[in-house]
């Protein structure tokens, strides 16, 4: 196989580390997926007007993320590349339409829809001190004890 051949079969990306769903009711759905499914709870935050929580449902990933700040019931597959700015520059050479940029604890972030309204998300890990720095936050949900701040 040629070199061009080999490169472009790589994935274009490195791994899928999250999955982003909406919740509207996101400590009921919490309850759910501790309680009902077994899952481990990584951390519950209310902040910004938002409440967000992190669940391990195996060993590796992606991470399960319920946020209520989200529109819409379809999920973003958030996908880790090695740099966000230009893995952007080359997609959107391939007509991707960018729907926005933004930031996650983990670092910059840029969302996409596809043609069939599937959500992706990509990000680059700037801030990877960002699992331990939220691990055990508890700011609701089941161990609350109030405010953490």
């Amino acid at each position: 196989m040629s070199e061009n051949a080999q490169s472009a079969a790589l994935p274009p990306f490195e791994a899928l580390d999250f999955l982003y769903m909406p919740s509207r009711d996101v400590e009921r759905d919490l309850t759910f997926f501790t309680e009902v499914i077994g899952g481990v709870l990584v951390f519950a935050i209310e902040a910004y007007g938002a409440r967000v929580a992190q669940f391990r449902l195996s060993n590796g990933s992606p991470r399960l993320l319920l946020a209520d700040h989200l529109e819409g019931q379809t999920p973003f597959l958030v996908y880790r590349v090695g740099d966000l700015d230009s893995t952007l520059a080359e997609l959107e050479q391939r007509d991707l339409e960018l729907e926005g940029r933004f930031g996650i604890p983990h670092g910059p972030c840029a969302a996409v829809r596809a043609p069939g309204g599937q959500r992706l998300a990509l990000y680059e890990l700037t801030r990877p001190q960002a699992d331990d720095h939220l691990a055990g936050r508890l700011d609701f949900g089941p161990g609350w004890q109030g405010s953490t701040r």
